[in-house]
């Protein structure tokens, strides 16, 4: 250890810049080791990274804070609210159940845009989110109240990783006496935001936050480290979404999954801070665990915009400067596993889309590529049509040659209208109308420029007499205060507003799918001539589905282009060389003509001073009238009320001893799936909307909850009840168990009895039956959910066996106690002859359990015993006391007591 002086104040430090060869470490993997240093973890292993080689040391981070967005948020919390019931029921002191590193939760993923282009749209929507969410809001209330190392910012703040950007996050944490990076792990995957300001910090599921809220490290392996290399500067015309687009183009086709990505080179100094976040924002997109930007000059002025104390930004300037976490134009380029480069100047205006973030298309070429998709949508390959051919055909717009008889009959399709009368406007809606314009998420909301640009070409819009198409649904969903406070000072929030670009909310609307009903006529038309609707958003994830059920073609833009496609109201269009619309005088008007100028942009940012971020930032934890007058309960545990369908006591901690038991083998178990490869999470954990007739909207409407109050999965995650009935519930499962069926299937046996995976988990545990998934390679690939590990537990899953896992599934299953087993090399179901239909004895596991071990697996068939031998894939002796104490929470629920 050794001290830094800064100011009048002196902090201890471990020193990093002095150790052998880390001089040229990339400056991520710098604050690894620091964290491997001052937490007693391998430092040997990582001063061994080599770059040439892929690292299959792991290693324990220990994150310096958590953060949650409510979805992800609510269940954390219900776990450690049952945590104190249970202290309490064992005589001890409820009260020291709490988050032992700081905790902070934004609520921000529940306003949904139901009202829309009026005045009053956004105190609307936040009271029907109030109405929605009243039960869940008042427990993070009292969450508030009881828990140390816990705060909590009230809904219609700002969406969790822009108001981490602009208040939460240190740069450097101190106690006020060491002082430390500032590391996070945070339960959404856009946590990469914050790498922008040079912390480290990562999306993980809920268990391994609430691991890391419990003192509990997050084991991972070394990563590899690519380097992005940028030069020169973004062009007049660029934008930050521009370059975002064209970085996970590149770095998808690069390659980065579970791999650290770190910017460098001096095109980074002509990058203001937002731009990097936006970059950072979308790492998710293309793949990697983070996406770096170390400290530098524009770090230190961005904290001073942002309002962060002098004491703060002075410390954060001395300590990466004496750790050697301090980039300049002069730095050495670290030496990392792999690069790529590219010349700023080079970016174009772009959209992505239309189903993925990774698929860039040039404004340029956009028409060509949306009829390109478009002939996709509406015809595929049948009779052996080539979509390019019809997009050709159509772009060329005829030809003195007859065409073909099949690209006639597509063409014909393809020009399908819809007539509507909405509003007390008649029009028609067809393939390519733009029914959703949407300026929203974080990812584009938290930067000033592009915010800025997209009001300044309201502004030339409204001047030159040009308005939004009548069936557009227009919102402006802002991250965070400050964004309104600098559209006003600005002048351009009036011209916004008369484009219908009217504040809905402050929070995740449009990217995560809480875009609202579209009108009913318009929605009408969409479904009743098949057509094939288009939304575009200044988002981060387009997927079919996602951002509305009718929608079918979604592109992420940059908001001056959301704005400029609402007023085309057409995805059908080249905006380069067709005009938007017509001026009062019936001339054409270009986007050209209303595209503001870099140096336009640039003076109208002089308006964002800190005092707004001061003003926004001095009150976040107060909330409004609504959130302050919620009825909430006292006391240091919770009043489960239980006729709530949003918060109930989980059965984790239900006659738990003090001591754990002797572990058993798993005898006369039962397959309740038999699955194939690549079963992710997103096909075990309840997500989305809730069908009526599913065990869970069965559930609802038994406890008085009608349909339309329903809500979402992700709105009820607080509730074990509906999440297990969810649980291996996506309508695309395969069940192998259940031939000719989709979703949530199965058999029960013996008896044979086609049922639903739930309903059948009753029966089993009814009759003291354990069980067992069966699953082929990759099971639990896909984003960290810790419903796809808790969901099973609670159905009664003892054991998983399957070819192999995705890395952070394997560990949440441990985390809930279930028994991660492997086949293994060249055995798989099918070799082996099982169907599914046996009585499993799984043995070894009383006789003493090692990581690694082989355990004899025995199937009883009807056809006679098959015995083989699997591979336990508990890694270490952390994991297996995870597992002894059957799960997690109850391993620190003991050490606690």
């Amino acid at each position: 250890m050794s001290e830094l002086k800064v100011g009048s104040h002196t902090y201890t430090i471990t020193p990093i810049s002095g150790l052998k060869n880390i001089s040229r470490f990339p400056f991520s993997l710098k604050i690894l080791i620091e964290n491997l240093m001052r937490h007693g973890g391998d430092v040997e292993a990582g001063l061994t990274w080599d770059p040439k080689r892929k690292s299959d040391k792991e290693i324990a981070f220990r994150p310096a804070r958590v953060l949650l967005q409510d979805f992800t948020g609510v269940p954390c919390v219900v776990d450690l609210a049952a945590m104190r019931d249970a202290m309490k029921k064992m005589a001890k002191d409820p009260k020291k159940i709490n988050p032992l590193q700081p905790v902070d939760l934004v609520i921000d993923h529940s306003v949904q845009v139901d009202y829309f282009g009026a005045p009053n749209a956004f105190e609307q929507n936040a009271k029907i989110e109030f109405e929605r969410n009243r039960e869940r809001y008042a427990f993070l209330r009292w969450g508030q109240q009881a828990f140390r190392n816990f705060s909590v910012v009230p809904p219609e703040t700002g969406i969790v990783h822009q108001v981490n950007l602009e208040y939460l996050a240190k740069v450097i944490f101190t106690d006020g006496k060491n002082a430390y990076p500032d590391t996070l792990v945070g339960t959404d995957s856009h946590t990469t935001m914050i790498n922008g300001l040079g912390v480290v910090g990562w999306g993980v599921g809920g268990i391994e936050a609430e691991a890391a809220m419990l003192g509990q490290p997050i084991s991972m392996l070394l990563p590899e480290v690519v380097g992005f290399k940028f030069t020169g500067k973004l062009r007049e015309g660029a934008t930050a979404t521009d370059l975002v687009l064209t970085v996970t183009q590149m770095l998808r086709k690069k390659g980065v999954v579970d791999k650290f990505v770190e910017f460098y080179g001096p095109g980074l100094s002509s990058l203001p801070l937002p731009d990097r976040a936006t970059i950072a924002n979308m790492s998710p997109e293309y793949g990697a665990t983070i996406g770096f930007f170390p400290v530098d000059a524009e770090t230190i002025a961005y904290l001073k915009l942002s309002g962060r104390p002098k004491e703060l930004i002075d410390l954060v300037e001395a300590y990466t400067k004496e750790q050697g976490l301090f980039r300049t134009d002069q730095t050495p380029d670290p030496v990392f596993s792999d690069t790529l480069e590219l010349d700023l100047a080079k970016v174009e205006p772009s959209l992505a889309g239309p189903k993925r973030p990774q698929d860039r298309v040039a404004l340029s070429n956009s028409k060509k590529e949306f009829r390109k998709a478009l002939c996709e949508m509406v015809h595929g390959k049948e009779n052996n049509l080539d979509p390019q051919r019809v997009a050709d055909w159509i772009e060329e717009g005829g030809s003195a040659k007859a065409p073909d008889p099949s690209i006639m009959h597509h063409l014909g399709k393809i020009g399908t209208k819809a007539a509507v009368e909405f509003n007390g406007s008649k029009f028609d809606v067809q393939h390519g109308s733009v029914v959703i314009a949407a300026i929203t998420s974080c990812t584009n909301t938290s930067n000033p420029a592009v915010m800025i640009g997209a009001g300044l070409l309201a502004k030339k819009a409204v001047e030159k007499g040009l308005t939004v198409k009548p069936w557009v649904k227009t919102s402006l969903a802002p991250g965070s205060k400050v964004v309104m406070d600098y559209l006003k000072k600005t002048g351009v929030l009036p011209f916004l507003e008369k484009l219908k670009f009217n504040l809905v909310g402050f929070g995740c609307t449009t990217c995560i799918g809480n875009s609202g009903p579209l009108p009913e006529p318009i929605g009408k038309a969409i479904k009743q001539d098949d057509l094939v609707a288009v939304a575009v958003l200044s988002g981060n994830r387009n997927f079919e589905g996602r951002v509305h059920p009718l929608v079918r073609a979604n592109y992420l833009a940059s908001p001056p282009l959301v704005v400029a496609y609402a007023l085309a109201g057409t995805a059908d269009i080249n905006l380069e060389h067709e005009p938007l619309g017509h001026d009062s005088k019936g001339n054409a008007v270009y986007l050209k003509d209303i595209w503001p100028t870099e140096r336009e942009v640039r003076e109208a940012m002089k308006s964002v001073d800190s005092e707004m971020f001061k003003r926004q930032y001095a009150d976040v934890f107060k909330g409004d009238e609504l959130w302050q007058t919620l009825d909430v309960p006292k006391g240091d545990t919770f009043v489960w009320d239980p006729k709530s369908t949003y918060v109930k006591h989980p059965p984790y901690f239900v006659d738990m001893p003090a001591q754990p038991g002797l572990l058993k083998n798993i005898s006369g178990a039962r397959v309740l799936a038999l699955l194939g490869d690549s079963v992710t999470t997103d096909h075990i954990s309840p997500a989305g909307s809730i069908p009526e007739d599913s065990p869970a909207g069965k559930y609802l409407i038994a406890h008085g909850v009608t349909k339309k109050d329903f809500n979402s999965y992700g709105a009820r995650r607080g509730n074990h009840e509906v999440m297990v009935r969810g649980t291996f519930a996506n309508i695309r499962l395969r069940n192998q168990l259940a031939p000719g069926t989709e979703g949530g299937w199965t058999l029960h046996f013996p008896d044979g009895k086609v049922t639903t995976i739930f309903e059948a988990s009753e029966q089993y545990i009814k009759e003291g039956v354990p069980l067992i998934v069966i699953s082929g390679k990759e099971y639990g690939s896909g984003s960290s959910r810790d419903w796809a590990a808790k969901g099973p537990a609670l159905l009664g899953v003892k054991a998983v066996i399957a070819q192999s896992y995705e890395r952070i599934h394997r560990s949440n299953l441990i985390g809930m106690g279930i028994l991660p087993l492997q086949f293994q090399e060249g055995q798989n179901p099918a070799t082996l002859g099982l169907t599914g239909g046996e009585t499993y004895e799984i043995k070894g596991i009383q006789e003493g359990l090692d990581p690694g071990k082989l355990l004899d697996v025995q199937a009883k068939g009807s056809s006679g015993i098959i015995d083989f031998k699997a591979i336990c894939r508990i890694q270490t002796p952390e994991e297996l006391n995870y597992y002894r104490n059957g799960g997690i929470l109850q391993y620190v629920l003991r050490q606690l007591v």
